[in-house]
């Protein structure tokens, strides 16, 4: 397989929990337009892989090829000038149909990839690291980034409450609503304590909020604020935004703050439908009705589990 049939290919290996199959491919399908049944994806599309809270690695192919002799030899034309490196295998898991190789076979295999490679390597702090991975007979040597677990350092905010969103759904439905962030503005109009504004703004989306309690608007600056982010939040019902949006997220409410009946969130989708091009809801009833009521297609959803307790996220346009 030649180097030129590779260029900007990227490969992303993928952990996440049974529950989190269907948000995961919604992500998937957000980033690449189609999602894998399997733990990884290859695509032209480059993504930073700490955005989302299931891509475990990125493998930017240089080169590939069914021998690993043939690879040896290819990384002897790689120029890092001064810079150290070391070469890592990710097959550390089953991909695909591709079983695990043990560790021994691993770093035999690194260690003598890494010794074709002319330049300094250095194991502990490396200034270039480089994958292989094996999948389906082929091999793929390139550029390693490991995901970066952000959403986790999220997780023990100042001000919270049980309903919210955990963490990592937030990272993957501010994914869902803005996949490429460049020019778009977003709104989270019913925001609560910002658990989706904050992963939002740590993903450098250019968002703001919105609650209609003075208290939950409070706490959601001051979380903002907790991880050293900048964000807007202002106090006021959806009916009284008069800006227009590229994208609204929408969890809608349901806790003991802020109860509201059918006629309530028939509202805030219609003003959502005003405000914005493209609205992703969070909601924990069916209301497909309420949707097309509004004048959206649904056009993509999933269901995002927390043991028994689900929750219906749907991409609306």
């Amino acid at each position: 397989m030649s180097n030129e049939q590779n260029k900007s290919k990227f490969i992303y290996t993928y952990v996440h929990h049974v529950d989190e199959y269907d948000l995961c491919r919604m992500e998937m399908r957000s980033f690449f337009s189609f999602d894998s049944k399997s733990n990884y994806i290859i695509s032209n599309i480059k993504v930073d892989p700490s955005r989302s809270p299931f891509i475990q690695d990125r493998l930017e192919v240089l080169y590939a090829d069914n021998s690993l002799e043939n690879i040896k030899t290819s990384v002897k034309d790689i120029n890092i000038n001064e810079a150290t490196y070391k070469v890592v295998c990710l097959n550390n898991m089953d991909i695909g149909e591709t079983k695990k190789i043990p560790q021994p076979e691993r770093r035999l295999i690194e260690r003598e990839t890494g010794l074709c490679i002319e330049g300094e390597p250095d194991l502990d702090l490396p200034e270039i690291v480089f994958g292989m991975i094996l999948i389906d007979g082929i091999w793929y040597f390139g550029k390693h980034m490991k995901s970066e677990s952000i959403w986790l350092k999220h997780l023990h905010k100042p001000n919270s409450y049980s309903t919210a969103l955990s963490t990592r759904v937030a990272r993957a439905i501010a994914n869902i609503a803005v996949p490429q962030p460049q020019n778009i503005r977003a709104i989270d109009p019913c925001c609560g304590i910002g658990t989706v504004i904050i992963e939002a703004l740590s993903m450098g989306i250019n968002i703001e909020g919105r609650d209609i309690n003075y208290n939950v608007c409070k706490g959601s600056r001051e979380n903002i604020t907790y991880f050293g982010l900048t964000g807007n939040i202002t106090l006021g019902p959806i009916s009284e935004v008069t800006e227009h949006y590229d994208v609204a997220i929408i969890d809608l409410p349901y806790n003991l703050f802020t109860h509201t009946t059918i006629e309530d969130q028939f509202d805030i989708i219609k003003q959502a439908r005003r405000i914005a091009d493209k609205v992703v809801v969070v909601t924990i009833e069916t209301i497909d009705d309420l949707i097309e009521d509004a004048g959206f297609v649904i056009a993509d959803r999933c269901i995002a589990k927390k043991q028994s307790f689900l929750r219906q996220i749907l991409l609306c346009k």
